[in-house]
């Protein structure tokens, strides 16, 4: 009797199911724990190198600095592991800042109501793109490019080009900050490490989270076992939307502002979070926890440069590099995988 491990097609069809399931598993596991030795080892090397790294304010302000970018990039997740791409991010996320902001101290409306008509737009937009998608079928890059400029001339439209300031408190609470020892802590921090455990608890462990991996794998394959591809991709992209506005109000809350220019290049750091996370570009695998760690890579690479007085040009340069070794790794494991 051959000692011999039996390959996938000698364990038959249900053996060599399990078997690339097994194999998806571990590059699941894979996607989560790289960007997280990356996030380890940059952190070492920076703590080498300057001693303010490693303490609790450069920490906590590093948290701070990604916390825009980081809740973007949680829809940009969703919409990720569908297929798709969301290059209008950064721009909904403008147009919701202004539109709160000016909502609130132009036209003198209830702040609440003023937030809640923000995070309509960007859901509106969100919307927008999943029908274009859906009902279309326009490729989402395009749609997306589309919607970009769209919300890009709104913004400047509607606000005139003037930054809005002196915004009411209740637009300014989650820049506010709690102490833990000697460390300042935003509320806002606080707001996207939650969204974060929310989308990963929905992705993990309810059906819906399991249909948008599915549909990400094989969106006709998911549509076939009864998955409604149609009205889940609708779903995504207008959550995805939604979380947009709530980066737009953390945008507000850090900076004091609404202004017309922010967010220009959030939609590139998003993405590159989410790629550096361990999301496959090419749908159906990757963890929001993994987006997370990509985003603090991002905030600490970006910080740690900087306190070794790296000129932030540099700073641009190797977070390319990073993002093309990214997806040169995701290739090379899906070719693995086949």
């Amino acid at each position: 009797m051959s000692n011999a491990a039996a390959t996938p097609d000698q364990l038959g069809p249900s053996g060599g199911e399990r078997a690339r399931a097994l194999r998806s598993a571990a590059l699941g596991q894979l996607s989560t724990l790289g960007p997280l030795i990356a996030l380890f080892i940059a952190a070492a090397f920076f703590t080498f190198e300057s001693p303010r790294f490693l303490t609790g304010t450069n920490l906590s302000l590093i948290v701070q600095q990604v916390m825009v970018v980081g809740t973007l990039a949680i829809g940009q997740t969703l919409v990720i592991l569908t297929a798709g791409i969301d290059l209008s991010d950064g721009a909904v996320m403008a147009l919701g800042a202004v539109v709160m902001a000016k909502l609130a101290v132009i036209s003198g409306l209830n702040p609440f109501l003023a937030i809640a008509l923000g995070l309509a737009v960007c859901a509106a937009f969100g919307a927008l793109n999943g029908g274009l998608v859906t009902m279309i079928r326009l490729p989402p890059f395009i749609v997306t490019l589309g919607t970009l400029n769209i919300a890009f001339a709104l913004t400047h439209i509607y606000s005139r080009d003037q930054t809005i300031s002196k915004l009411p408190a209740a637009m300014t609470f989650f820049g506010n900050t709690f102490t833990i020892g000697q460390t300042d802590i935003t509320y806002g921090s606080i707001l996207m490490l939650v969204l974060v455990a929310v989308t990963w608890f929905v992705l993990r462990q309810t059906a819906s989270g399991r249909h948008v991996y599915a549909m990400g794998n094989n969106s006709e394959a998911a549509r076939l076992t009864g998955i409604s591809t149609t009205r889940l991709l609708f779903l995504v992209y207008t959550i995805a939307g939604l979380i947009y506005g709530i980066a737009a109000l953390l945008l507000i809350a850090r900076t004091g502002v609404g202004d017309p220019n922010a967010g220009q290049t959030d939609n590139l750091d998003s993405i590159t979070a989410v790629v550096l996370g361990g999301t496959s570009l090419f749908g159906g695998r990757g963890s929001i926890v993994g987006t997370l760690f990509g985003a603090l890579v991002i905030g600490v690479i970006r910080n740690g440069l900087q306190l070794i007085g790296v000129a932030s040009i540099y700073q641009v340069l190797i977070t390319g590099i990073l993002v093309i070794l990214a997806v040169a790794a995701d290739q090379l494991a899906r070719r693995r995988q086949r």
